[in-house]
């Protein structure tokens, strides 16, 4: 059996990689897992001049954060870049960066508009810098750091500007208690969901804070390899639980590096594997094979469609986890916030769009694969119904979703299947 990994800039990727056989015994890895975030820290590479002495942080770009006014943060790139410190391309990406947010949450009618961008910039800007300075390497399953830098509280600060909440709304609350009831018990949950922008972990964290945070803080999200080498990606990925992979569709993009990276491959489904068979885990997945992109005639954005086998791989190692494992459809509506390229970008570096608006996350019922298998002789043709069951499922989410954001009906587009809230009003 093959997963593939398909092509995503952003920060979730879909199940599809290396060649690796579900009927044959895991071989788990026996040293010991880093526990600690300041030991998850110490991964990085051997100059180790910024780490932190006990209890306290050293910034090496100090500067980013003793910025007081916007002039201050655009000078400190200016110096930093004329000192070769900071490359030039990632100086011309923190400066269109930091114009794009500035803008946005200033067009949200929010209070204090200055303060805010001051403060989530200079974080963001010094985050950049010091990646910029000392790569942060992932293992194969990356532990959200929250100490003694928060990053997951970092990403929800920087992305809460941006959400309009006043016209945000979820589908389904009730079942999103119900999951983190199942976790407590031990069992393991599979979100399988369309995938909208780079900013999805931390819209979904969001609306799910005031009433589910622990399903919030852990979720765990397939990575493609892109979101933890691109430094503008870097700081925000560091902050969320990871499954590090390599996409296949940049798989061949250096010859050299293909052995490698399906060997890293293998690495991340066995800790997934791992994972599963300890319990009590919430793993999101897209099997699209990449973030949604609008209709090229009409203009109009869908949930991209899944791959059957995508999904099949993801229920078969659940299902061989042997612990209980639920899988449920989950839409989200977000992309006008960060919306991806037009088009999926080979290189590095696409230039981010920012803006202030509402967002919507909704889950449906557990759907059961034998429930529906039972209908088929063929396995094959139960595997395309099963992707199908639960791709109508994330689309008719979607549209109500949809109405309720983007035509403005508000709490009214509630169905006899999706009823929406605002639980943090």
């Amino acid at each position: 059996m093959i997963f593939s990994i398909s092509s995503s800039p952003s920060l979730f990727i879909s199940l599809n990689t290396a060649r690796f056989s579900i009927s044959t015994p895991l071989v788990v890895p026996s040293t010991s897992r880093i526990s600690s975030a300041a030991a998850v820290l110490r991964r990085r590479a051997p100059q180790q001049w910024w780490l932190p002495a006990p209890g306290h942080e050293i910034s090496p770009s100090r500067t980013f954060l003793d910025a007081r006014s916007e002039q201050d943060l655009l000078m400190v790139i200016q110096k930093e870049t004329e000192a070769g410190r900071l490359p030039i391309h990632i100086a011309q990406g923190m400066e269109e960066l930091y114009q794009n947010y500035r803008n946005a949450v200033f067009q949200s009618g929010q209070p204090q508009p200055k303060e805010i961008v001051l403060s989530n910039m200079a974080v963001a800007l010094d985050r950049i810098f010091m990646d910029a300075r000392d790569p942060f390497e992932f293992s194969p399953y990356h532990e959200a750091i929250r100490e003694p830098f928060d990053y997951y509280k970092f990403g929800q600060n920087y992305i809460r500007p941006l959400t309009d909440f006043r016209s945000s709304y979820v589908g389904n609350i009730a079942l999103f208690s119900e999951m983190e009831k199942k976790l407590q018990q031990g069992e393991n949950i599979i979100l399988i969901s369309n995938h909208q922008s780079e900013a999805d972990p931390a819209i979904i964290a969001l609306l799910l804070e005031s009433t589910c945070p622990h399903l919030a803080e852990n979720l765990i999200y397939v990575a493609g390899d892109r979101v933890v080498t691109d430094p503008f990606c870097k700081p925000f990925s560091m902050g969320r639980n990871l499954l590090c992979v390599y996409s296949k569709k940049h798989m061949n993009d250096d010859p050299e590096l293909v052995d490698m990276k399906k060997r890293a491959n293998t690495k991340s489904l066995k800790e997934m594997a791992l994972l599963l068979r300890g319990g009590s885990k919430i793993i999101w997945i897209a099997p699209s094979g990449g973030r949604d992109r609008p209709d090229p005639v009409t203009n109009e954005w869908h949930p991209a469609p899944f791959d059957a086998s995508s999904v099949d791989n993801m229920r078969r190692l659940t299902e061989h986890a042997g612990i209980p494992g639920n899988i449920y459809p989950l839409a989200i509506l977000c992309y006008d916030i960060m919306p991806p390229p037009a088009q999926v970008e080979k290189e590095i570096g696409e230039k981010r769009v920012i803006s202030f608006h509402g967002a919507g996350l909704s889950v449906a019922p557990n759907i059961s694969y034998h429930e529906i298998a039972a209908a088929f002789e063929d396995p094959e043709e139960a595997k395309v119904a099963y992707s199908q069951s639960l791709y109508s499922s994330v689309n008719e989410q979607y549209n109500v979703l949809k109405s309720a954001v983007h035509d403005k009906q508000g709490l009214k587009a509630s169905t006899a299947t999706v009823s929406l809230s605002q639980p943090w009003l």
